[in-house]
């Protein structure tokens, strides 16, 4: 049998000595320039499994991430993705859901995205902007006609200060709102720093705003033509699960079929 140089052939991501990630330089609790993110901690546990080390391609997760980074072969993968098939995707490493946050002496235990008293409060819910892609929160109280007591906070915010995302949480924290929409790893997160108890409550009864999903897998995406990474990084994740999900715990991050938590008060 012939055999030559192409059989035998290595992607040029698995000979470096390092994992390139692709990652937003200005987005806790999933990364920052400073590595304080559970993504920055997340990829430094997968390049050590790998025999590597890290280095960032730094980008502003806006539209046209993937395509600016991934896309343009400036990293190997992207951490904290949802299923895409633009890109190869790892199996999932977590599964999280938009959450209820609420001051937890407001007592507001409800669940459900069509409870009667989401017509009397005040509500927050970031937006993303004015073309139909805002997140499923406020599409859904749109459809209730809920809209004169929902207040919109710009999900990507101010980018010259700290983690723009967090102004809805903290907005709840001081009053300012009774009651946020928000994706749950932002909302734990930011719940879990505040100084006053936070409630963090799954949403539920979401079915009627099919095809819009409240829960989301997460994984990791890499280049459809480096399936070696892909299986490496699908080993990694299964044997080092239950770090991971420590990873998470740590971060305040709820978790599918978890119940409601309270957070902060520190």
């Amino acid at each position: 049998m012939a055999s030559g140089p192409f059989l035998h052939e290595v992607p040029e991501a698995l000979q470096r000595d390092e994992l390139r990630v692709c990652a937003d330089p200005n987005n806790l609790p999933y990364s920052n320039r400073r590595g304080e993110g559970f993504e920055n901690k997340l990829a430094e546990m997968v390049a050590r499994d790998l025999g590597k080390t890290v280095s960032y391609f730094w980008h502003a997760q806006r539209r046209g991430f993937l395509r600016s980074t991934l896309g343009a072969d400036k990293c190997d993968v992207i951490l904290g993705m949802t299923p895409n098939g633009r890109v190869a995707t790892t199996r999932s490493y977590y599964r999280s859901s938009y959450v209820f946050v609420s001051r937890a002496d407001r007592d507001l235990e409800f669940s459900s995205m069509q409870a009667p008293e989401l017509h009397d409060l005040r509500i927050g819910v970031h937006l993303i902007g004015d073309d139909g892609t805002n997140p499923p929160p406020a599409h859904a109280l749109g459809q209730q006609g809920i809209v004169e007591n929902v207040e919109g906070y710009l999900i990507y915010g101010d980018y010259r200060e700290e983690s723009p995302p967090s102004a809805l949480i903290k907005a709840v924290a001081s009053g300012e709102i009774d009651l946020a929409a928000a994706w749950g790893p932002l909302a734990g997160y930011y719940a879990s720093q505040s100084d006053v108890p936070l409630r963090i409550v799954p949403i539920t009864d979401t079915l009627e705003y099919m095809p819009m999903l409240f829960q989301y897998a997460i994984v990791m995406g890499v280049q459809k033509t480096n399936p070696e990474l892909k299986r490496q990084l699908n080993e990694v994740i299964y044997q080092r699960k239950e770090e991971i999900q420590a990873l998470l715990e740590r971060y305040g991050v709820p978790l599918a079929g978890q119940g409601a938590m309270i957070l902060g008060g520190r």
